[in-house]
């Protein structure tokens, strides 16, 4: 199996059966992402070196304006697109084999989690794995600690309150929080 087919399986949303080819090349992109997150999170780097890391971390460039600060955690990367004036801020983590999008000036707090897996409900068939993408639009601000789960869409200027869990679409210019996410209000322009 080759990584584009790999991706386009995902990005398809077809389920991943565990113990099945699909579900082995999934093991292996997580040997190479954990490979590149040990060398960004196990010493200092300059943000030249951070967005080279990620980089080949995510298997395209990172726009000149993107900044991080690690560490960084994810078990796939080359899921992940980012686009230009993006801040991640330290110890996130994104399970971004479903698919992760991030628009432009879009920052993105402390520990905040992105899961775009679900397990199947069945117990008998547990391992298997259901991908949903994340798009996070353009101006987003996600607090910290908050999580977003898989199929989400997060409208363009939409402000996520910081430990919210966002289960639901959210809409542009808008602020959600809680536990599950809910609208809070509607930011005037």
């Amino acid at each position: 199996m080759e990584l584009k087919d790999f991706l386009e399986h995902l990005n398809n949303g077809l389920s991943v059966t565990g113990g099945s080819e699909i579900h082995l090349f999934m093991h292996k992109v997580s040997q190479e992402a954990l490979r590149i997150t040990a060398e960004l999170n196990n010493s200092y780097r300059t943000q030249e070196e951070v967005r080279s890391l990620m980089s080949e971390l995510i298997g395209k460039p990172v726009d000149e304006s993107f900044a991080m600060f690690p560490p960084f955690y994810t078990d796939c990367g080359k899921n992940i697109s980012i686009g230009k004036n993006v801040f991640i801020n330290s110890g996130c983590r994104f399970q971004d084999q479903g698919g992760i999008t991030i628009g432009d000036g879009s920052l993105i707090g402390h520990n905040v989690v992105m899961a775009t897996l679900n397990h199947d409900l069945s117990p008998d068939k547990r391992r298997d794995m259901h991908p949903a993408p994340i798009v996070i639009g353009k101006s987003v601000w996600i607090g910290a600690n908050a999580t977003i789960l898989a199929g989400v869409s997060i409208g363009d200027g939409a402000v996520i309150a910081a430990g919210a869990v966002v289960t639901k679409d959210v809409q542009s210019n808008t602020v959600v929080g809680g536990v599950p996410a809910r609208l809070i209000k509607k930011i005037e322009e």
